[in-house]
């Protein structure tokens, strides 16, 4: 599994000015992405605005990102849903050439108890016909995964490979990482704390940063896997002030006006999202160029 270690990246949908998808800019993207050095792709994750795309559309940007990849680098689709019939139904109609794993975030707004994610992943493990990473995001879903269900899941399900953690909760990192299976991937889905994450023992990141800047975000995280901390301490604080402001006002719209800035696609979000204010927009424009020019 030591090909998810390292930077993945999870991949903005781009979308021209009418609110279709750009495929142009798609196959930009993800050359900017291969040629920026990063380790693999996600596919229609949160960050890709999965929520807003209908059944066809994911299914073509799904079969347009493998077709471009064509092998270069594994491939991670994140398929997910509130209702758990609906996202195994999903997954075992997935096409799965050119794809590697499947990355599937925990049940939103519903707020299942630990059994009821348990039940949710154990579904899903038992109908993937890919390894599967859990995605444990509590401010957007409204409900965390516990340590002590995370671990449950990693020793009962083979395939259940990893996990992308996004709590910010080290003391709930610290009993994932005492208790899981020893080849059981622990990924940061933060960017901001990726290196302190890093130092406890995860694997790597799934990325929004490393959409703009894949080359000077993936060399950070592999001088910290290289335990050179010191070395990757200063690429972290070069890039704390454009991380923070790709949040600043909504994701992925942040990090989106910086790919416009480097010429790879339009700032266009669908709604419910909209574009960064022009104070923040002002803001990364300004930081793309002091560190890319």
């Amino acid at each position: 599994m030591n090909r998810f270690y390292g930077t993945g990246v999870a991949m903005v949908t781009p979308f021209d000015g009418s609110g279709q998808v750009d495929y142009a800019s798609l196959r930009k993207l993800i050359d900017h992405l291969i040629d920026g050095g990063i380790d693999y792709l996600v596919s229609l994750g949160t960050t890709g605005e999965s929520a807003t795309l209908n059944k066809e559309e994911k299914k073509k940007v799904w079969a347009f990102t493998a077709e471009v990849n064509n092998g270069r680098l594994p491939l991670v689709a994140g398929i997910a849903s509130n209702n758990t019939h609906e996202v195994v139904e999903a997954i075992q109609h997935f096409e799965t050439n050119g794809y590697d794993a499947i990355l599937s975030a925990s049940p939103y707004y519903n707020k299942p108890n630990q059994r009821g994610i348990y039940e949710h992943y154990k579904a899903i493990a038992e109908a993937a016909p890919l390894p599967v990473f859990l995605y444990n995001v509590p401010g957007r879903t409204g409900s965390n995964i516990s340590s002590e269900t995370t671990v449950k899941l990693a020793h009962d399900f083979k395939n259940i490979i990893g996990t992308k953690e996004a709590s910010g909760n080290f003391d709930q990192f610290n009993h994932i990482m005492r208790d899981k299976p020893e080849d059981f991937l622990f990924i940061s889905g933060d960017d901001p704390v990726t290196l302190p994450m890093i130092a406890l023992g995860a694997v790597g990141v799934i990325s929004v940063v490393g959409n703009a800047l894949p080359r000077q975000f993936s060399d950070m995280i592999r001088l910290c896997l290289e335990g050179k901390f010191q070395e990757a301490q200063k690429a972290h604080f070069d890039l704390i002030e454009f991380t923070r402001l790709i949040f600043a006002d909504g994701s992925p719209a942040g990090v989106k006006t910086a790919l416009k800035q480097i010429g790879i696609c339009e700032e266009k979000v669908r709604l419910p999202l909209v574009n960064v204010n022009d104070e923040v927009a002002a803001k990364i424009i300004a930081e793309v160029k002091r560190i890319v020019g």
